[in-house]
């Protein structure tokens, strides 16, 4: 908690010695109708690929569309409620996490819970969890995923040139949205709490809310938080195409691979064969070959048009921001995103990007930390699609800058899962209870062992599952369960190990408290202020987090939610509450082992 805080201090501290060396200037930025953009790109944003709508089969393009408009038809798209210094602020675009069953996705401090993608290659508990209809948009954003840990694997160095050269040449051609943008900034916007997307390594560049004064933390771990835009040429088949072949029609790579998609997008499927320890594996190194395995999406969904304030990006007047500056966060290191994006007018799915009237939605990107380095801004047109890869998401941060038309975008990403799945949880769980001896006849309990070190580790996992799973969960309210049911049971089962360690607690805080007559007194004080000095850490922990997460489920704006989204403070439970083995209010046994301790 201390390093983080300072952590958060120190980038403060570098975003207000960056505004003061600024003053009244902008740092300037290039767009591709800026002379110098493609060597600006090429030099300091390799990293950042694009690929047009054009390039990608018409028919995933149909059945992607048609299940993010299902989705947000259905309700599944919500805002959450997350947690931004020591505040709740609700983010400002609505969102839910799609991926492999049993995943989950954290971002400041607020667990998402994954709707598993349907995929017909995948088993997994509870394949009727959901409506057919949210089963064929779950099964559809499963093949884009697919068809990207492929795609995002197989680009070469050379597209990227030849793709840079193709949005200049397109740039030049038509007109463009690039000199309003520019124009469009403001001299209060550079002090706001914008930049503060870059004070927290910005994990999701969503917080904001039109309500708060946080920037937009709300993409950083998502779809807006991925940079669109380079490579377009990227698109490349099994089968070896020089670059210059790629890049001489890109509507011919398009059609590469409209054959297969006709007969379904098994091609695109990636085997997923690991939990927590297959995700620790992507790591790859510039310019890696092997697929990418994408474990998660978050969706987004914004209409500009429903917001009250977009303020506008202090640096270098770039224009209305949606998502602030941000790194993604929660990601295996060096692993690429890879981000759908798609405008539309209505839930109909009318495109936004027929009219010229309408304002482009666009990408922006920076190094991070350095006002020397000019900015890269990239306009995106309905279906477009970009990627990060490299080290680009570790060094430089960027925007989502808001256009006219409503926008979705799926945004696929390695999550760093070692202590976000299911089956992670479920082991824990394992780990703690195998201390917990149940007579086989009369079913009482006692514990295997008292030593401290194990008492501790039973403890951490015992906070670990009430404050990272099941308040998390239930913080969300009725959400989940309105859509798909995939997750009810396994919660039910946690929350019965939970109960257990209730249990395990109570014994392990009657052992602190007994008198040990038998034994040698010095042994016996030893021993008992190690167990009791245990135990009281963990209590307080245990007392001070229940607390918070009370504090946050009757907050003011938890009450503004409907019903059936509002968050469920549990578990929680009476005083004379027979079922429970100890309080839920820890304060008076916090008292007691303070007390015994004074005495030893």
């Amino acid at each position: 908690m201390k390093r983080s805080g300072d952590s958060e201090g120190e980038k403060r501290r570098k975003k207000r010695r960056l505004l003061q060396e600024l003053g009244d200037q902008k740092i300037p930025f290039k767009g591709p109708s800026n002379q110098g953009f493609q060597q600006l790109w090429d030099s300091s944003y390799s990293g950042l690929v694009l690929r047009r709508a054009c390039s990608l089969p018409a028919e995933l393009h149909c059945r992607v569309q048609a299940a993010l408009l299902t989705l947000r038809k259905k309700g599944c798209l919500l805002r959450d409620l997350v947690r931004v210094r020591d505040r709740d602020v609700f983010t400002s675009v609505s969102r839910v996490l799609l991926g492999e069953p049993g995943h989950t996705y954290r971002y400041l401090d607020t667990r998402l819970f994954a709707i598993p993608w349907h995929s017909e290659d995948t088993e997994f508990k509870g394949q009727n969890c959901c409506d057919p209809g949210l089963r064929a948009a779950c099964k559809a954003l499963w093949e884009l995923n697919s068809f990207f840990c492929l795609d995002v694997s197989q680009l070469k160095e050379g597209d990227r040139l030849a793709q840079c050269a193709k949005v200049v040449q397109e740039t030049e051609t038509k007109a463009s949205d690039e000199a309003d943008v520019e124009s469009k900034h403001s001299e209060d916007s550079r002090n706001s709490e914008v930049g503060d997307s870059e004070s927290r390594q910005s994990e999701e560049g969503d917080t904001e809310s039109k309500h708060s004064e946080e920037w937009d933390v709300e993409s950083k771990h998502s779809d807006e938080g991925c940079p669109s835009s380079k490579r377009e040429g990227e698109w490349e088949t099994a089968s070896k195409h020089s670059s210059e072949e790629g890049e001489s029609s890109q509507g011919g790579r398009g059609e590469l691979h409209v054959a297969p998609l006709k007969h379904g997008l098994s091609d695109y499927h990636i085997e997923d064969k690991g939990e927590p320890e297959s995700c620790s594996e992507h790591s790859p190194p510039r310019g890696f070959t092997r697929s990418a395995k994408f474990n998660v999406t978050l969706l987004n969904y914004m209409d500009p048009a429903a917001m009250s304030h977009l303020k506008e990006e202090p640096y270098y007047g770039m224009g209305k921001m949606a998502v602030g500056w941000h790194h993604d966060e929660n990601l295996i290191s060096h692993s690429p995103v890879a981000v759908y994006s798609y405008s539309c007018h209505d839930d109909k799915g009318e495109s936004g990007e027929g009219s010229s009237e309408k304002a482009s939605w666009r990408i922006g990107l920076k190094v991070a930390w350095d006002i020397h380095t000019p900015g890269l801004m990239l306009p995106l047109q309905s279906g477009d699609c970009y990627y990060m890869r490299d080290n680009l998401n570790s060094t430089h941060q960027h925007c989502i800058l808001a256009g006219d038309a409503a926008r979705f975008s799926s945004t696929h990403r390695v999550a760093e899962c070692s202590t976000g799945t299911l089956t992670y949880i479920q082991s824990r769980c394992q780990e703690a209870l195998c201390n917990l001896h149940a007579d086989p006849e009369t079913g009482s309990h006692s514990l295997t062992t008292l030593r401290p070190a194990t008492m501790q580790h039973c403890e951490e996992i015992h906070n670990e599952v009430e404050f990272e799973w099941l308040r998390q969960y239930w913080f969300q309210g009725q959400r989940y369960t309105r859509f798909c049911s995939w997750w009810s049971k396994p919660m039910e089962e946690l929350e019965k190990d939970w109960k257990l360690m209730e249990t395990m607690t109570m014994l392990f805080l009657a052992k602190v408290e007994e008198e040990e007559e038998e034994e040698e007194e010095g042994q016996v004080g030893e021993s008992r202020r190690d167990m009791a000095e245990t135990l009281l850490s963990a209590l307080i922990d245990r007392h001070q987090q229940r607390q918070t997460w009370r504090d946050r489920c009757h907050s003011s704006l938890a009450q503004t939610l409907p019903p059936e989204e509002a968050p469920v403070d549990r578990p929680f439970w009476g005083v004379d509450d027979p079922g429970m083995p100890l309080p839920f209010d820890l304060a008076d046994i916090i008292n007691r082992v303070e007390s015994l301790l004074w005495r030893m």
